[in-house]
C-alpha cells in the first residue's frame, strides 16, 4: 500500500453483529469480519436487546485485532475510523460507539459517525461506482424507504413505511407459519416451491404516495390462517409464502420503478438485509431490463446484511467532505439520515 491509500476502518453494532472492516481508497473491500449471534437469538425468535449488547462486548476487541490482521495492517495506519452512531437498539450501538471513540482517542485518528441506512446505500459502491442522480431502495428489518441522492452524502427520502417495514412483515408471517428465526429467507426459500394462489391485498396508498405500508398485509396473512384453522381447512404454507412474497414484492417493485421514471435517475441500487431476497433481487431484474437508461445495482449477499465494510464506504465520503465527529459522539437510536445533508 501506498502512503496515499485512504485506509478507513468502520465499525458496525447496531444490532446483533459485530462487524469491523477496512476499506481501501473508499471501495476496495481490505478486511471484512463479522461475528453473527443468530444461534443466540434463535430460541427468542427474535433478537434479545441485552443479550445483544453482551455478545457485542465479548466479541468487539477479538473483530477489530482479526480486521487489522486480515488487512495486514495497524491503527497508525488508518486514515479515519467510521461507526454506526444510529439508527438501532441503544445498548448494541453504544459497545461500537465507545470502541470507535476508544481507538480514535488512544491513536489520534479521526472519527465520523455514519447512519446506518446510508451504510446499507453505499454497500452498492463497494460494487459499482455510483452515478447521480439516483434512487435507493432500502428494505430491512426496521426500514422500508425510496431514498434520492442528488449527489454524495445528499439523502431525501421520498417515501417510507408508515408501519411494519417489509423486513418486519416477513419475521410476523415466518412466526404464524412456524418458522424458525430469521423468517425472511425461510419465507423466500418456501415462495420459490409455491404457487401465489392465495388472494392477498397490496396497499397502494394515495395517489401519488411513495411510502409503503405492509400491516394490513401481515394481519391478511394472519387471519387467512386462523379462518383456515377454524374451518379444519388444509393451507399449503409453500403457497401462502409465495402469495406473500407476491404481494410485497409487487408494491416495492412498482413503487420503485414509478419513482425511477419520476425522478429520471440514471442508477437504482437495492439496499437492506430483505435485498438478499431471491424473489425481489429476479423481479426487479426483470422490471429494470424495461428501462435501459436506468442502472439496476444489486449487491452481493455478503453486503446485504449487516457489515461493516458499508459503514467504511459511507465514512470515506464523509471523511473526504470534512464531515468528522468529536468525543461527544454518541448513540442516536433516532437518528435521521438527512443530517448531514
Amino acid at each position: 500500500m501506498t502512503n496515499k491509500d485512504q485506509l478507513i476502518m468502520g465499525i458496525e453494532t447496531s444490532c446483533d453483529e459485530t462487524a469491523v472492516a477496512i476499506i481501501k481508497n473508499g471501495r476496495e473491500i481490505a478486511a471484512n469480519v463479522v461475528a453473527s449471534q443468530i444461534e443466540s437469538h434463535k430460541r427468542f425468535g427474535g433478537v434479545v436487546p441485552e443479550i445483544a449488547s453482551r455478545h457485542h462486548v465479548e466479541q468487539i476487541t477479538i473483530v477489530l485485532e482479526e480486521a487489522l490482521n486480515q488487512a495486514n495492517i495497524s491503527y497508525e495506519d488508518l486514515s479515519a475510523i467510521a461507526v454506526t452512531e444510529g439508527p438501532g437498539l441503544v445498548g448494541a450501538l453504544l459497545v461500537g460507539v465507545n470502541a470507535a471513540k476508544a481507538v480514535a482517542f488512544a491513536h489520534g485518528i479521526p472519527l465520523v459517525g455514519v447512519h446506518h441506512i446510508a451504510g446499507h446505500i453505499y454497500a452498492n459502491r463497494l460494487v459499482r461506482e455510483m452515478v447521480f442522480p439516483l434512487l435507493s431502495l432500502v428494505v430491512s428489518g426496521g426500514h422500508t424507504e425510496l431514498v434520492y441522492m442528488k449527489e454524495h452524502g445528499h439523502f431525501e427520502v421520498i417515501g417510507e413505511t408508515r408501519d411494519d417495514a417489509a423486513g418486519e412483515a416477513y419475521d410476523k408471517v415466518a412466526r404464524t407459519l412456524s418458522l424458525p428465526y430469521p423468517g425472511g429467507p425461510h419465507i423466500d426459500r418456501l415462495a420459490q416451491e409455491g404457487e401465489p394462489s392465495i388472494s392477498l391485498p397490496r396497499a397502494w396508498l394515495e395517489e401519488g404516495s411513495y411510502d409503503f405500508s405492509f400491516s394490513g398485509l401481515k394481519s391478511a396473512v394472519i387471519n387467512t390462517v386462523h379462518n383456515a384453522e377454524q374451518r379444519g381447512d388444509q393451507i399449503k404454507p409453500e403457497d401462502l409464502a409465495a402469495s406473500f412474497q407476491q404481494s410485497v414484492i409487487d408494491v416495492l417493485v412498482t413503487k420503485t420503478s414509478k419513482a425511477a421514471k419520476e425522478y429520471n435517475v440514471k442508477q437504482v441500487l437495492l439496499a437492506g438485509g430483505v435485498a438478499a431476497n431471491k424473489g425481489l433481487r429476479t423481479a426487479l431484474q426483470e422490471e429494470f431490463t424495461k428501462l435501459p437508461k436506468c442502472e439496476l445495482v444489486i449487491p452481493p449477499l455478503s453486503l446485504c446484511t449487516d457489515n461493516a465494510a458499508m459503514i467504511a464506504a459511507a465514512g470515506s465520503v464523509l471523511f473526504e467532505k470534512g464531515i468528522q465527529s468529536t468525543m461527544a459522539l454518541n448513540a442516536n437510536p433516532g437518528l435521521d439520515i438527512t443530517i448531514h445533508n
